[in-house]
């Protein structure tokens, strides 16, 4: 009997010892993922894990560890409450690609629930969630931190220019190979044109140092062109310098756009990286305005903000001198060197994008062929740029039929491949078992908006009409298809609810009244009317051919359809080429 119960209580300390190291699964969001990169090869020295409440709070306040040493940003592990409520000190937590893949082990010491209102006042200065790094710190990220020990299972894969993925060993040990004491580091996220060379060229020759062209390949700002791109532009610019002069590698960094207190966390990971120096631009890494037109900071505190602290980190901040063409000179100059009375030419990013729109010609002053013919194939015209069009209205307000009508419009007018995601086809194949509760119609919605994202980024039209009653995921889909380059149109068939009653032919409207179906659009359930639509139809009248006509004319005014007298030179010039 005694033998019995030993055996016994031995199972149940073996059960109870299973169930405290139960291995949790956690897919790492892109940001996350790129942090926990940067932890793994040192590039965030001397983190080595995520940081614990401790460090956090040091961090936060001080812009220091809690060692002391000089760390201006938050790496931390954030997860959800569900999560979280399963892990305690001594939980096992298996850290993945979005493939599944398993990067590390993290053996939890500390799970916490951060201050983030008081995250966002001292590391982003502002509540603002304008601010991209406040936005995503308030709606995008988990209500808690957790830290332990890190083991590594496999490295983070790179299918894609792996060649010039270096780490911080790599980076220093190709240095010292071949005799490089002095490293200048470029930090960007933007393509390079002709003033960004000089203002590199010369970084680099002032300093006698080899010039590190860094750029930050993770999450950067909404709307910067995609890393594929930059980087080609990248190696097609690395000619242009005098040889051996340049290296270029990537940096697997998610930016939080925090100015002042980014730019020293910039300069920190480049001393890892084995630089001497660091250029620091006007406005380092900061998100430019907000709505009102204020800056989220000034123009030089970025620069002041290293320049306090390079001694004690070690690294000298180079400040990023404007570099501007002067035409009757026909080169750059510094802009506080520009000979009196001189005529200064340059081209903003606005402007960039609009004339690849237009399919604009650029003087050879601005930038090199190389880089214009890589930005031409990531920003196509306007009438060869993929486009959704997004019909959202009350159910029988006339949105299928509407959308059916301008696709049969538009095959006859241009030669983009049109997808048609209608709301009730939708849901048959793409969304078959969701129901009708408010979260499965924000899935249904931002499934259709995935798709039309994917169709608008190869050159397609898409073209949906779901309900879509929920203002929050209609946000949802405008920034994910505008993030590829795609344009966005949102057309609102704001027919009464009156009118969609009486065309009611299958009495949904009745039994949603009588409380046979719940949650019916309009009646137990809210529709939140676009505020600001590109298009606003009301089909009472079923002026079908009048409605298509009037969204063909605003697709003509913003350049996504040839205007109808072009077409028909074109057409005419087709009919004679081919006559002869």
């Amino acid at each position: 009997m005694k033998a019995l119960r030993a055996s016994f209580t031995a199972i149940t300390l073996l059960l109870l010892a299973s169930q405290a190291t139960a291995e949790v699964s956690h897919v790492l969001t892109q940001r996350q993922l790129c942090d926990l990169e940067l932890i793994l090869n040192e590039g965030f020295a001397p983190l080595a894990t995520f940081m614990d409440q401790q460090d956090y709070n040091a961090c936060v306040e001080t812009m220091r560890l809690a060692n002391g040493s000089v760390w201006p940003m938050p790496i931390t592990l954030d997860v959800d409450e569900k999560v979280a409520a399963e892990l305690t000190p001594g939980s096992i937590i298996i850290l993945r690609e979005e493939d599944n893949t398993p990067v590390a082990r993290l053996t939890v010491s500390e799970v916490y629930k951060p201050d983030k209102i008081k995250e966002a006042e001292l590391v982003y200065g502002t509540t603002n969630t304008e601010h991209p790094g406040v936005m995503q710190l308030f709606h995008k990220t988990g209500d808690y931190y957790i830290s332990g020990t890190l083991t590594l299972i496999n490295q983070p894969r790179h299918l894609d220019f792996s060649h010039i993925r270096i780490s911080p060993r790599e980076l220093k040990e190709h240095f010292k190979r071949n005799g490089i004491e002095h490293v200048v580091a470029f930090q960007t996220r933007n393509p390079m044109h002709r003033a960004h060379f000089e203002l590199t060229h010369r970084a680099a020759r002032s300093n006698n140092a080899h010039l590190l062209i860094h750029p930050a390949v993770g999450q950067t700002k909404p709307g910067d062109i995609d890393y594929i791109t930059r980087v080609k532009v990248y190696q097609k610019l690395l000619k242009y310098y005098p040889q051996g002069s340049v290296t270029l590698s990537l940096l697997p960094l998610a930016q939080r756009m925090a100015g002042p207190r980014e730019a020293l966390w910039h300069a920190l990971i480049r001393k890892n990286y084995g630089c001497t120096h660091f250029i620091v631009g006007r406005d380092h890494a900061g998100p430019g305005k907000d709505s009102s037109g204020k800056d989220f900071y000034g123009p030089y505190d970025a620069q002041d903000m290293v320049k306090a602290y390079e001694r004690e980190i070690g690294i000298t901040m180079v400040p990023f001198r404007e570099m501007v063409y002067v035409a009757e000179n026909d080169q750059y100059y510094p802009r506080d060197e520009v000979p009196a009375n001189s005529t200064i030419l340059t081209i903003s990013g606005t402007q960039l994008r609009q004339m690849l729109m237009r399919g604009d010609m650029f003087p050879e002053w601005f930038s090199f062929p190389e880089v214009i013919e890589e930005l031409r194939k990531t920003v196509p015209t306007m009438d060869k740029r993929g486009f959704t069009l997004f019909f959202t209205g009350l159910s029988g307000s006339g949105k299928s039929t509407l959308a059916n009508a301008v696709a049969a419009k538009l095959e006859e007018l241009q030669d983009r491949r049109i997808t048609i995601l209608d709301g009730d086809v939708v849901r048959r194949f793409l969304s078959q078992g969701l129901g009708f509760s408010k979260q499965d119609r924000s899935i249904n919605v931002r499934r259709i908006g995935y798709v039309a994202s994917e169709v608008t980024k190869h050159g397609g039209v898409a073209i949906c009409a779901p309900i879509a009653p929920y203002a929050e995921d209609r946000k949802h889909n405008r920034q994910l298809i505008t993030a590829t380059n795609g344009g966005y149109i949102e057309v609102h068939v704001s027919t009464p609810l009156e009118v969609c009653e009486q065309r009611d032919t299958k009495g949904l409207y009745q039994k949603a009244r009588e409380g046979i179906i719940a949650n019916f659009t309009g009646i137990s359930d809210p529709y939140e009317a676009p505020e600001n639509p590109e298009l606003n139809i009301d089909t009472t009248d079923c002026q079908l051919e009048q409605d298509v006509e009037t969204i063909i004319r605003y697709l003509e005014k913003e350049g996504y359809l040839l205007p109808s007298e072009t077409r028909k030179c074109l057409h005419k010039l087709t009919r004679h080429t081919r006559r002869m």
